[in-house]
């Protein structure tokens, strides 16, 4: 009985352990589940929210690039529009000051010096219509601080109309030219300006993606790394409850060999012993009742009283008898016994084993997704540095924008305007030079 109740308390606390075992491997699944639940709500919620900024950027964007280009040729025509009345002014301030300098200059006296010599009237009015253009070109240079401007006015007095002409026309096409060019850069500068803005901001937007995308992969991978050092430590503690678990089913296989073997020979000893004694009374109750029939002739002498059983042998070979059935019943019962920890050990290692299967299953999946993380990791860093390094680019590319627009920019109507008077200026001597009459040209200008 003692060793019964040892093999008991021995089986109840292997019982527990292993309850203790499996509940604390519930409480862990159910954990995980918990855990994994609230990370797919939060990854849903941050889908969710990522898709809505997707929408409203790309409306923004759409919004933004429509009033672009409504803004750009809203721009260009006010731009024309204002080129215009800049011009139209100009032109006629322009007129104005020619009338007065002619009125007020040296021309009028000079109406009072002429002959009615027909070739010295000629060479006269040559005289006069260079003195008119230059004194015109003169003025322009002043007014426009143009030292080409002056070195022509003084060559009009001393070169030739047709070379005179000719520089002049060359200077208006190389006007002409410069202010396309100028025109032509303004466009440049504007686009690309408006064009550097819109890429910096696209891969500013690009950039804070990966840089949340980055953020949520670590988390992601450490996540997936703590439970796969979770799943390799229940692995490891399940193998120490087998290994346990094992030894203790050996130990009790052991003993329970010891104590079958123990009671077969209990009763094999018994069951001699039985048999001894009772073969011992069987045959003296035989020999006691040959003994008592009388023999024929005459009557033997008298001998030794009949021998009597011993009254208490039938109580010893009962109680040996009783020894023997306990001792099979003890043998049967470690058999039962032994059977049912045999059977709950192997279910034990069974569970264990498919647990252990089943986590090995899980550590595998999630060290691929780990592992596809991983490198999604790099390619997004790698994504990052590379959005970086465009920014910076457009930043330089921006830098240099500046150092070559801003100038023109900030200048681009004075210079336009400079240049339309250095042309008209230009036009106007040239038109003298040819033998228009000031007055005329005034009154058509």
């Amino acid at each position: 009985m003692s060793q019964s109740q040892k093999e008991e308390m021995e089986n109840q606390k292997a019982y527990e352990d292993l309850k203790a075992a499996k509940e604390d491997e519930i409480a862990a699944g159910q954990e995980q589940i918990d855990k994994k639940t609230a990370e797919l709500a939060d990854t849903d919620e941050k889908n969710a929210q990522a898709k809505e900024d997707i929408e409203d950027t790309k409306k923004s964007l759409s919004a933004d690039e429509e009033f672009l280009m409504m803004l750009k040729e809203k721009c260009s025509m006010t731009d024309k529009e204002w080129e215009e009345r800049q011009k139209t002014r100009q032109l006629e301030m322009e007129a104005v000051s020619k009338a007065l300098a002619v009125l007020s200059g040296d021309d009028a006296h000079d109406l009072f010096t002429r002959t009615f010599n027909p070739a010295f009237l000629q060479m006269s009015r040559q005289d006069s219509r260079r003195v008119e253009a230059s004194r015109v070109l003169l003025k322009a240079a002043k007014k426009l601080d143009n030292p080409k401007l002056s070195n022509l006015a003084y060559r009009v007095r001393l070169d030739a109309f047709t070379r005179v002409k000719k520089a002049i026309d060359d200077m208006v096409a190389q006007l002409l030219k410069e202010k396309a060019d100028e025109i032509k850069h303004k466009d440049f500068c504007t686009d690309e300006f408006n064009k550097n803005q819109l890429q910096t901001e696209k891969k500013e937007r690009e950039k804070k993606d990966l840089i949340a995308k980055i953020e949520d992969l670590e988390m992601t991978i450490k996540s997936l790394a703590d439970a796969i050092a979770k799943l390799k430590d229940e692995i490891a503690e399940m193998q120490v409850q087998m290994k346990r678990a094992g030894e203790d089913r050996e130990k009790e296989n052991k003993e329970f060999q010891t104590t079958v073997a123990d009671q077969r020979e209990t009763q094999k000893l018994l069951k001699a012993a039985l048999n001894v004694l009772q073969d011992f009374y069987g045959k003296k109750a035989a020999f006691m009742q040959q003994h008592k029939q009388e023999p024929a002739g005459p009557p033997p002498p008298p001998g030794f009283e009949a021998y009597k059983k011993n009254a208490a042998s039938g109580g010893v070979m009962k109680m040996i008898q009783e020894i023997i059935n306990d001792a099979k019943a003890m043998e049967a019962e470690a058999i039962r016994s032994e059977e049912d920890a045999q059977k709950a050990y192997e279910d034990f290692v069974k569970e264990t084993n498919a647990s252990i299967e089943a986590k090995s299953k899980e550590i595998v999946n999630k060290s691929e997704l780990k592992a596809k993380a991983e490198g999604e990791l790099v390619e997004t860093k790698e994504a990052k540095e590379a959005a970086m390094l465009e920014l910076e680019q457009l930043s330089n590319y921006n830098a240099e924008l500046h150092q070559s627009c801003d100038f023109v920019l900030k200048n681009f109507d004075i210079r336009q305007t400079a240049r339309d008077e250095e042309i008209e200026a230009l036009k106007q001597a040239k038109a003298i030079l040819s033998g228009a009459k000031f007055e005329e040209f005034l009154q058509a200008s």
